[in-house]
Parts: C-alpha cells; structure tokens; sequence
C-alpha cells in the first residue's frame, strides 16, 4: 500500500457505515473532512473506543516507538508480523479503524511517470481500514499515531500493487474496535477475514494526485485518455 489515500466525507458518514450503537465522542467536528490526497504525517479521522464509548480522533498517520531514532515512522505495519514483532508490540492492543473513501496505488504503464490507480469499494461505500496506534488519552510518554495493517495483494489487485490495507466489514471493524476483544482473537481476524478483492474497484486517475499539495475532487475522477 503507498502513502496516500482519500478521507473526504464527513465523520458521520463514516459512523453510518461503521453502524456502531451508542455514543460518539467526536472530536473531528461535523464538516466534510475534504482530504481528498491524504500523505504520511498528516492528521486523519480515526476510531477507537474507550470508556465504553466511540471516539473520532485526529491522529498523525505514522507511528514509531521512542527507541527507533534510525528510520522514519512507517505508516503501515504487515499484518504477518505486527502481532508479534519488537517494533509494534506496544501498541498492537491499541486497535483503531482509520475510515477511507479510497486509496492510491502507482502502476508503471511504460511511460515516464508511473499512473496512479484509485481503489474503491464498489458500492462506493466507506473502507474501514483496521489500525493500531499510540491513541488521545493514552501514554504521554509517545508521540501519538498511528499505522495502518497491510497484507498481500491477491486477484486482480495484485496487478496494482503487491500490498493492500486489510478492510474489515462493518460487524468485523466493531469487533475489533471493542476492548473485550481477545488479542488472539484479533490477529487471526486481520489474518483471515479481510474483505476479498472483488469487494473493490480500480481506475486510473489524473497524475496530479502525485503531489500532495493537490486536492480536490477532480483527483478522484476517472480519466479515460491517459497521457
């Protein structure tokens, strides 16, 4: 998965297809967030939920644990490892869902730059993207963020790129997203029941989503003579 995607409906929107009971603790407001070419480090729309209640958050895209000074803060994290490895452990059972209307991937079609690809939902319907991070109101002494986990690319998509980010359905995200979850629980989760490829579709897209001081909808549109 490459470091942008679109986050541009508003919060409950979001909330409506996430179809959780309850409270909502929102801290994002009520308007169109308008990210139509989201990057690393930027603040997104996040769930998580403490106290037994739903909280929408603004948390920076990227996360790395105080002792990693060498590298840059990944934005993803693979979902063969995360559960297990040194490098997340503090953070894997902090789970969040970070809400997408789309992402990009980049395709070398021959020519001299490569084409970024828009992948969607089909039905158009938001993509709860299943995530781990250092969350508000958690421990001060981390920078908070957070990543997004990532398995490999099967089907069709594969041809795209060779990672995606692991979408849970609805039912499956507020399983995840709940505290009574069992951690065992949620690995196999993210390892077995993401949702297939044929869920989603993908179009080629104007090149100006290359740089991210580029917004707006026209990014998103299919464009059928490609230059």
């Amino acid at each position: 998965m490459c470091g942008r995607l679109s986050q541009y409906h508003g919060i409950h929107d979001f909330v409506a297809a996430l179809s959780m009971p309850g409270a909502l603790i929102n801290n994002v407001g009520d308007q169109p967030l308008g990210r139509y070419n989201a990057a690393p480090t930027m603040q997104l729309a996040l769930f998580h939920v403490a106290e037994d209640k739903l909280h929408a958050d603004a948390v920076r895209w990227g996360w790395r644990p105080h002792w990693a000074t060498d590298r840059a803060a990944p934005i993803n994290a693979r979902v063969e490892k995360v559960a297990h490895g040194p490098f997340f452990r503090q953070i894997w059972p902090h789970r969040a869902i970070c809400p997408i209307d789309n992402w990009f991937e980049w395709v070398d079609e021959g020519g001299p730059k490569k084409r970024p690809y828009l992948i969607r939902h089909r039905d158009g319907s938001p993509i709860l993207c299943a995530s781990i991070g250092q969350l508000p109101g958690q421990d001060r002494s981390e920078h908070k963020g957070f990543v997004i986990i990532t398995a490999d690319s099967e089907g069709g998509m594969v041809d795209i790129h060779d990672r995606r980010p692991v979408v849970l359905a609805p039912d499956l995200a507020r399983e995840w997203l709940d505290p009574a979850t069992p951690k065992e629980s949620a690995e196999q989760m993210v390892l077995h029941q993401s949702e297939r490829p044929d869920a989603f579709e993908w179009f080629p897209v104007e090149k100006l989503v290359g740089n991210v001081k580029n917004q707006g909808a026209d990014l998103i549109r299919i464009i059928k003579n490609r230059d």
